[in-house]
């Protein structure tokens, strides 16, 4: 009974006093900045052919008032990126031979964009997002209105195959119960984050926290900076209407490796905090279940009431995937599988093979 009590717990903790993180809010509405700093968008590239035309093409379609450049890194392609890409009068090409060995490779393509360019406002954007022509001004509206020094959204990923219709939705909830969107965006709290896909920093606050140099080796960059940035300012995030991902994910492997590729990282390899989260994990969600099934009398009870609180909670994050409500009764199959790939992640660590993406190896050690 003890543990299905502590379930309980936890779960009405998490439904009422952690930021709300399950009503997958706020989302910025299209809007218009009081005056038109000048911009520079950065995006990093490496191997990116699929899906750079459709990305940079939206990117020069903004409807943004002021100047405005698109500068696309791009970092040792073997395939045909750059070319892809195209041209314009407001499209800057970089093209990369080399990093540095202290660096991971997308923040050494931002480091060198942001080298590049100028502009008070600095867009980085994924190579893998295509934007509404709105969304630029409303990211600048926000910043200006609200006195921001980042502003970054999770915007809309794909949810096509089976794959990602079971897992994408589940990885946005619990990305919003790790870092709650209200905690993130209130100054009294230590709460950081940002979502990589979209990020809108000032220059001088770049400059301030001493440039990405502060975390040229991290793998989970976007977090990085946010707490970086957080220290010194407010910070904003938000999910988008105004933007999505156009990367596929056709296949259950192809998300477990996304996950595997960082998982571990964010336990700072620490094999104590990763029987610390599994355990935690699996009072969350599969003592609820246990007790609700094979419980008796009070212990029942608290094992349904859990279970009810978590299928409740995840339905914000359906309704905004568009799924059916029934898919928060397989919640806690997804945990499993998303808590076999966090140690999936610890064990090609302990193995030496470390994370790898886009062709490129970050070794046992390497953060």
């Amino acid at each position: 009974m003890a543990l299905a009590l502590l379930s309980l717990c936890i779960w009405v903790y998490l439904f009422s006093a952690h930021g709300r993180f399950w009503a997958s809010s706020p989302q910025l509405t299209p809007a218009v900045p009081e005056e038109y700093p000048d911009l520079d968008v950065i995006v990093p590239a490496r191997d990116e052919a699929q899906t750079i035309g459709a990305v940079i093409g939206s990117l020069l379609a903004q409807d943004y008032a002021g100047k405005f450049r698109v500068t696309l890194v791009d970092d040792n392609s073997s395939d045909d990126t750059v070319r892809l890409a195209g041209s314009s009068a407001n499209l800057q090409i970089l093209r990369l031979t080399a990093k540095p060995e202290r660096w991971s490779g997308k923040l050494w393509a931002l480091n060198q964009g942001v080298a590049a360019t100028s502009a008070p406002m600095v867009l980085f954007a994924d190579a893998d997002i295509v934007h509404d022509p709105r969304h630029v001004s409303t990211l600048v509206a926000k910043m200006l209105n609200s006195g921001l020094g980042l502003v970054s959204e999770m915007v809309h990923l794909n949810c096509a195959s089976f794959a990602e219709r079971a897992l994408v939705p589940a990885f946005i909830y619990f990305f919003q119960m790790l870092y709650p969107f209200a905690k993130v965006n209130d100054p009294r709290s230590k709460v950081a984050a940002a979502a990589g896909g979209t990020i809108l920093i000032r220059r001088e606050v770049l400059a301030r926290i001493g440039g990405l140099e502060v975390i040229n080796a991290t793998l989970i960059d976007d977090v990085a900076l946010a707490k970086a940035a957080k220290k010194i300012g407010r910070i904003f995030l938000g999910h988008s209407g105004l933007a999505r991902s156009i990367r596929p994910y056709p296949a259950i492997a192809d998300i477990w490796r996304m996950i595997t590729r960082t998982a571990y990282t964010q336990l700072h390899f620490s094999p104590a905090l990763l029987c610390a989260t599994l355990l935690g994990l699996t009072v969350v969600w599969w003592v609820p279940v246990w007790e609700a099934v094979f419980g008796s009398d009070i212990s029942r009870a608290f094992g349904a009431a859990g279970c009810v609180l978590a299928a409740v909670s995840y339905q914000p994050t359906l309704i905004r995937y568009r799924r059916n409500p029934a898919w928060a009764l397989a919640l806690p199959l997804i945990a499993l599988f998303y808590m076999a790939a966090t140690l999936g992640s610890a064990i090609n660590y302990w193995r030496g093979t470390g994370a790898r993406w886009k062709s490129r190896s970050y070794e046992k050690g390497a953060d």
